[in-house]
């Protein structure tokens, strides 16, 4: 029994060991069928050792069996039938091996070296983003902070020199108080030329005034007196008056007054903006002449989506006495506007309505437009600008211009038809700044004033252009500032006249240039200069005909261009006491500004000035 078993073992061996081989090489033969067959040599056999048992040596057997030629037969045809093309020995299992750890010497950083970051809030803006190049309402500026502050809110000043300048100054304020302002001043000057007969003048100024700002508004006021006295020095030299004849004397007195109401700028969008103002004078020349005069002007102002619309108004009421005639000459002016602008872009556009009502109750319609255009950003601007307006006669304005104005002086309104201009300003570098402007005027009625004496002293009167003259010319002005230490000016004049009756412009210069710098070399010294040129004027003569007893001749007079140079100098030795030195007429011309009445020669005065 026991042998059958081993039998039935040994034979169930033996049919194991022979089909395994057979099964692993059909399959291996199978997935090997689509690639491409690959003949090697087989490997040499290894030297067979003693089998340990019977199993093992019959899988030595077929493991030693020649597969290759299987593989690849001399038929091609039998491609079905390959075997295994290549032999796999598997010697032993694969042992990975690990190098031993490399140990990092090095013991940990226990310090919290973590940055402390402040917890960050923000904070949206709600604003309109603008471009600094667009033309905009500038906003007020505030008050610097003062470097050297003078020590004192008063200032007194007084100066000598030749022509027996005398010279004197006084200022008193209330001091620096943002709500309040309350002061005053007073202010005399005179001098007199030894050269020429009674050739001097005297001029005195006081005034108060006063300045309250309020939450909503700020008041302005003030009270002023000024007198100018003269004398009629000018003469004919070809005819001279007598030896003991006397200039006869003249002088003015003007008492002014002014007050102003206006509402403060107020962050509210779109806010109702409005002033008021109120101003008049009595003016009195030496003799019979009178001149009242009081204005009142308004305006109102509104911002509307993208414009800006406002009505301006002014009463304008006077009346103008002499020995001769009394008149009431008053105007009344309303000028509508509605102003808009765009990023490269400002237009004004209204009219000016004007109604006179006394002697002359004419009614006028003139245009009152402006246009901006920026064409190069921060640099260049175009400009271009038609209006119209009636030049009120008057007075005080005349003697203030020329002193040396006969009584009785006719009174005629002259009017601005049209008057255009443009031109261009801007910044050619930081602190150069320029302005050209070329215009052409058109005025009716243009007054002029003329010489009107026959014989001895001269004095001048008002004559008028009957008709349209036409104006056209051109003006320049040039400022250069340089870090507040130097400062240069200028101011050029050329203009055209084409008269209407009249034979010339008479008194009316052609070209005229001013000009100016001030120069501060340290904190101490101050150097100031001015130059004035004007060019050649004409004037009509008269004389009396010695042949014709009582016939007056007229002739033209050309009046020779002239050029003016003045100089001052400031040290200021304390920050109370400061000292003055002026020169006037450096070049010492006898220069004319008005037929025969010739300037003050060189004069040069100085003094000292004191704050407390």
């Amino acid at each position: 029994m026991i042998r059958s078993r081993v039998i039935y073992t040994l034979l169930t061996l033996v049919i194991v060991l022979y089909f395994a081989p057979a099964k692993a090489q059909n399959s291996s033969t199978a997935k090997k069928t689509h690639a491409k067959t690959v003949t090697k040599k087989a490997p040499a056999k290894k030297a067979p050792t003693k089998p340990k048992s019977t199993a093992n040596k019959s899988g030595n057997a077929a493991a030693a069996q020649d597969t290759t030629k299987k593989g690849g037969g001399k038929n091609p045809k039998e491609k079905n039938n390959a075997s295994l093309s290549e032999e796999i020995i598997v010697t032993t299992a694969y042992k990975p091996v690990l190098a031993d750890a490399v140990k990092i010497r090095r013991n940990p950083d226990l310090e919290d070296k973590t940055p402390f970051k402040a917890p960050l809030t923000y904070i949206t803006l709600d604003k309109t983003l603008g471009r600094n190049t667009d033309i905009r309402q500038l906003d007020a500026m505030k008050m610097p902070a003062e470097r050297d502050s003078v020590p004192g809110n008063n200032f007194a000043k007084a100066e000598l020199g030749n022509l027996k300048t005398v010279l004197g100054e006084v200022y008193i304020n209330n001091g620096q108080d943002n709500a309040l302002q309350v002061g005053g001043f007073a202010r005399h000057f005179s001098n007199e030329s030894a050269s020429v007969n009674k050739q001097s003048q005297i001029k005195d100024e006081v005034g108060i005034f006063g300045k309250a700002v309020t939450d909503d508004n700020t008041f302005k006021g003030s009270i002023n007196y000024n007198r100018l006295g003269t004398n009629f020095y000018g003469y004919d030299h070809s005819n001279p008056p007598l030896l003991s004849a006397i200039p006869p004397k003249q002088h003015f007195s003007t008492l002014s007054a002014q007050g102003e109401i206006t509402r403060n700028y107020d962050t509210v969008q779109n806010p109702l903006t409005y002033a008021v103002k109120v101003n008049g004078y009595i003016f009195r020349d030496a003799y019979q002449a009178r001149e009242n005069n009081l204005v009142v002007t308004g305006f109102l102002n509104k911002t509307v989506n993208q414009f800006y619309a406002g009505l301006s108004a002014s009463l304008d009421l006077s009346t103008q006495k002499d020995s001769l005639y009394s008149y009431n000459n008053s105007l009344i002016r309303l000028n509508p506007y509605l102003k808009f602008q765009g990023d490269n872009y400002k237009v004004d556009a209204g009219l000016n309505l004007v109604r006179g009502f006394g002697f002359s109750t004419q009614a006028y319609v003139f245009p009152a437009v402006k246009l901006e255009l920026q064409v190069v950003p921060k640099y260049l601007r175009l400009f271009a600008e038609a209006t119209g307006d009636v030049n009120k006669a008057s007075l005080h304005d005349d003697f203030e211009t020329n002193p040396f104005l006969d009584q009785n002086i006719p009174i005629q309104n002259s009017v601005d038809r049209l008057d255009i201009s443009m031109g261009l300003k801007g910044s050619l570098l930081p602190g150069l700044g320029f302005k050209a402007t070329i215009f052409r005027n058109s005025v009716k009625d243009l007054a002029l004033f003329i010489n009107n004496t026959t014989s001895g002293f001269n004095k001048f009167s008002v004559v008028y252009d009957n008709g349209n003259a036409r104006i056209s010319g051109f003006t320049g002005e040039l400022d250069y500032k340089l870090l507040g230490m130097f400062d240069i000016f200028g101011n050029v004049e050329f203009k055209d006249y084409k008269m209407a009756s009249q034979a010339e412009p008479w008194n009316l210069p052609k070209f005229k240039l001013t000009a100016g710098t001030s120069v501060t070399i340290n904190s101490k010294v101050t150097i100031t200069g001015s130059v004035l040129y004007r060019g050649a004027t004409m004037d009509v003569l008269n004389r009396i005909n010695t042949t014709q007893a009582g016939i007056a001749q007229s002739s033209i007079v050309n009046i020779s261009a002239f050029t003016e140079i003045n100089a001052g100098v400031e040290y200021k030795v304390t920050n109370k006491i400061s000292i003055f030195v002026n020169a006037n007429n450096l070049l010492n011309t006898t220069n004319q500004v008005w037929l025969n009445y010739p300037g003050y020669g060189f004069n040069i005065f100085g003094g000292v000035g004191y704050h407390f």
